[in-house]
């Protein structure tokens, strides 16, 4: 049982397997550093509803090499409850809106009002994304980032992931996974918490060279850089080839980009040079502020507030706006409804 807010459910174990059809695999989104991501639907009337809700569920795996580190088992549960529903964060944009949560011994979840239409994992290396959404999706996690870095006492993410990232109907990022939040309401950096490893990959290498000591708002910048060069260029991150030698570092985003870039040269995928909205000028400057944020000393990246700035100045966003296209939405696999979801292309 934990203190929480009186407007969150308190879901049950039951109550979770049922929503999600048992966690069937056909409603997982994907995995997480620390767990899974489920589609769910609750019930007409469940928690007050006239209707039917979709939801998303959230699950904490105890066996996870994650996090068999800490000793409250529920530090994480807690602290995302804490964080999300708290007055100066509750109903951001781009953040989840939480509406239960469960604590047993079986399960220890989430549960989001949200239906998302994947996560950013799951879509950056693919076709489903165009330029413009791409470079909306960018902006809009930077705006995010600077939100939260510009509180009185800045939140760090510490662990920006493009796994933990979801997208709504209308390419909109949401920010789910709280693992290694510190600053704000959240507190100072623990000793527990310095023990979990942060996501392969998106991970600030001069933060790992200081041995985990160095915790600064730069850090959030190196992986937002990540994300940024792997959407534009279209290359996703696949922690299984961390353990595949052969592969080399190539399977890093930042390494390839490193090898891959000339000064005043673009990382642009070819497919979204054809795109409607696409301009040389866009290509070469957000290759540039890319290669700027993964830079190794973190006093050579640009702060979030200068990131965006940049962003906003994009001709695609002095142009035409934001101009993307709205989407259907995906079948939820309940009972009886094991079938694919429908996915709609874009344009």
């Amino acid at each position: 049982m934990m203190d929480c807010p009186a407007k969150l459910k308190e879901f049950t174990a039951e109550d979770l397997k049922a929503c999600t059809n048992g966690f069937h695999q056909n409603n997982l989104i994907g995995a997480t550093q620390f767990g899974k991501l489920y589609r769910g639907q609750i019930k007409l009337g469940f928690i007050g509803t006239d209707q039917a809700q979709a939801v998303t569920v959230k699950i904490w795996d105890e066996k996870s090499r994650c996090i068999t580190s800490i000793h409250d088992e529920f530090l994480m549960v807690k602290e995302e409850v804490q964080f999300l529903t708290h007055p100066s964060i509750n109903g951001h944009p781009n953040l989840v809106k939480l509406i239960g949560y469960c604590c047993e011994k079986e399960v220890k979840a989430v549960v989001y009002d949200f239906n998302p239409w994947d996560t950013l994992h799951n879509l950056t290396g693919k076709d489903y994304l165009n330029w413009v959404q791409r470079l909306n999706v960018v902006l809009q996690f930077a705006r995010l980032l600077e939100f939260l870095h510009n509180q009185d006492k800045p939140y760090l993410v510490l662990n920006v992931n493009a796994s933990h990232i979801m997208l709504d109907w209308d390419c909109r990022p949401k920010l789910f996974d709280f693992g290694h939040i510190t600053g704000g309401i959240i507190g100072e950096m623990t000793t527990l918490k310095k023990q979990i490893p942060i996501s392969i990959g998106f991970v600030d290498p001069f933060f790992t060279a200081k041995g985990g000591s160095f915790w600064h708002t730069s850090c959030d910048v190196f992986s937002f850089g990540v994300i940024l060069l792997g959407l534009i260029a279209k290359r996703g991150f696949e922690p299984e080839c961390v353990e595949k030698p052969h592969l080399g570092l190539d399977c890093l985003v930042q390494f390839w980009a490193k090898k891959e870039y000339k000064p005043n040269g673009s990382l642009v995928h070819r497919s979204l040079q054809e795109d409607w909205g696409y301009v040389d000028e866009d290509g070469l400057a957000i290759t540039e502020l890319g290669m700027r944020c993964v830079e190794f000393f973190p006093r050579n990246r640009p702060t979030i507030k200068k990131a965006v700035e940049l962003l906003e100045g994009l001709l695609v966003f002095q142009r035409f706006g934001d101009a993307r296209p709205n989407k259907r939405e995906k079948t939820f696999h309940g009972i009886g409804n094991h079938a694919g979801g429908t996915r709609n292309e874009t344009m």
